[in-house]
């Protein structure tokens, strides 16, 4: 869970749907490149990241963590620009899986208020914004709402806390 983010049970689940996703996009008829295999599957080098459990532990660690892709690399026994194709060639795929699972971020406002995962609890839900420069009030009462007690420039947040 440290490296992934995830638990057992939720890898198993989203590995299901990764495995689903990943045979879209890469049928087991084609290469990767989209051409017909000449050879059966299996043939020709051996990848360090054979299996499915490996490929998502990998695309869930670069997610989590961010690592530089040398570092990545290094985890997974590959080359920084092995990590990089690898990288290129999961994110998709797993995108594709969490869409299926509808696990996929709100990225309206709107809809995250109407979303069964905000109502259904959990976690509090911190929602962070910049500060932002705007103009002082003109009026004395307003102006004494609106002070920080900082002598820097007036700001607002524009992004707020929510606890569910």
């Amino acid at each position: 869970m440290a490296a992934s983010g995830v638990k057992q049970n939720e890898f198993e689940a989203l590995l299901r749907a990764f495995a689903e996703a990943y045979q879209e996009q890469y049928p087991a008829q084609q290469t990767v490149t989209g051409q017909t295999r000449q050879r059966r599957q299996g043939a020709g080098n051996k990848s360090k990241l054979r299996r499915l459990e490996d490929k998502l532990l990998f695309i869930l660690v670069y997610e989590k963590t961010y690592p530089l892709q040398t570092m990545l690399g290094l985890q997974f026994g590959i080359s920084q620009g092995r990590a990089n194709e690898w990288i290129h060639r999961l994110t998709p795929v797993l995108q594709a899986a969490l869409t299926s699972m509808g696990m996929t971020p709100e990225r309206a406002g709107q809809a995250v208020q109407s979303s069964e995962l905000a109502r259904e609890g959990g976690a509090d839900l911190v929602i962070d914004g910049t500060e932002r420069r705007r103009q002082r009030p003109q009026n004395e009462q307003a102006q004494r709402e609106q002070y920080s007690g900082k002598k820097s420039p007036y700001r607002q947040k524009s992004g707020h806390r929510q606890h569910a």
